[in-house]
């Protein structure tokens, strides 16, 4: 009976798992509510309208500035040349009390995490720090 149930067990998957691994084969469910109320919600905000992405609205506080700069130090000088274009061109449409044509909004398919991942990083390597320092 034992011999049965390890032979049964490695056949089916670990059930913690199955629900990235599901996700993974399937990719992105379009026509999911979840993902049709965040779509509404993103092109609800005004970021969007004014051509800036998700990590362009990420602001500085006290707290965490430092670890907003540092990420921002990691990213390509491309990528923070576009950022920077963007917050200014926001800033300009701002001002004038416009948006951008419908054709030049941010698009939420496209719309990839930049910093968020460097910023992950910073703070991965601050808790790492100070786990040693601590020691």
């Amino acid at each position: 009976m034992l011999k049965s149930r390890l032979f049964t067990r490695s056949l089916i998957p670990t059930t913690m798992a199955a629900p990235v691994r599901q996700a993974i084969q399937k990719g992105v469910d379009r026509t999911s509510l979840g993902y049709k109320i965040r779509r509404w919600c993103y092109y609800k905000s005004y970021f969007p309208e004014l051509g800036l992405r998700k990590d362009d609205i990420i602001v500085e506080s006290p707290e965490t500035g430092h670890i907003i700069k540092e990420a921002l130090r990691r990213i390509p000088k491309e990528e923070f040349d576009a950022r920077n274009f963007r917050i200014l061109r926001a800033s300009q449409l701002s001002m004038t009390k416009t948006t951008l044509p419908r054709n030049q909004w941010t698009v939420y398919e496209e719309d990839e995490p930049y910093l968020q991942p460097h910023i992950d990083e910073v703070l991965r390597e601050m808790k790492e720090r100070k786990h040693w320092d601590s020691v």
